[in-house]
């Protein structure tokens, strides 16, 4: 099975993968708690994720399976586009929706990954996520390849970067080439780690 880059219409496919791969992530919990509609929360706040990439003309890919999507990633290309009106409203309805304290959690994870911008054109893996059920076949490997693809092929892209918030994510990303740029304590319960993958040519 091979990643294909998705049009808008599989968005919502697309959120629905992310929120199973990333229901537990500790980003995901730190950000909006345990309440008891963590579910809505979390496809909530996934869908402003998703839409961000379709409201700012960027990537979305995934490998379609038998009867639904098995695996998604979304890409962004930072300083290369420009964000709608349309998303900043969506933002802040989806803010007020979550609350303050979602947003302060959400805003002070930002600031710690902020150190870990690369200043040379280059893309950005925001999420990666595979179904449960797919998990051990190799699609994880296969959209990782196809996103430093599209790196290779965008003229003006140096690299791929990322962050993960699982330290066990770490020696996957080495093994595809990334080298790690720094690490931030968000708070107690929360570290995250910034990448950096260089175009082989770069």
């Amino acid at each position: 099975m091979t990643p294909v880059v998705l049009d808008m219409d599989a968005a919502p496919e697309v959120v629905d993968v992310l929120c199973e791969a990333f229901y537990d992530y500790p980003v995901m919990r730190w950000v909006l708690g345990s309440p008891s509609d963590y579910t809505a929360r979390l496809h909530e706040l996934m869908t402003v994720y998703v839409m961000a990439r379709v409201l700012r003309d960027e990537v979305m890919i995934g490998v379609p399976g038998p009867t639904a999507l098995l695996a998604a990633a979304t890409v962004s290309y930072p300083g290369q586009r420009e964000s709608p009106p349309e998303l900043g409203e969506l933002r802040e309805r989806t803010w007020d929706s979550l609350g303050p304290a979602a947003r302060s959690r959400y805003e002070s994870f930002g600031a710690a990954n902020a150190p870990f911008e690369v200043e040379a054109p280059h893309i950005h893996l925001d999420m990666i996520g595979v179904r449960s059920e797919a998990k051990g076949s190799g699609l994880g490997g296969a959209m990782m390849r196809a996103v430093h693809d599209l790196s290779e092929e965008a003229p003006w892209s140096t690299g791929v970067t990322l962050t993960t918030e699982l330290e066990a994510n770490i020696s996957f990303y080495e093994h595809f080439g990334y080298d790690r740029v720094g690490s931030a304590r968000v708070d107690a319960e929360l570290t995250t780690w910034g990448f950096f993958r260089p175009d082989p040519a770069c």
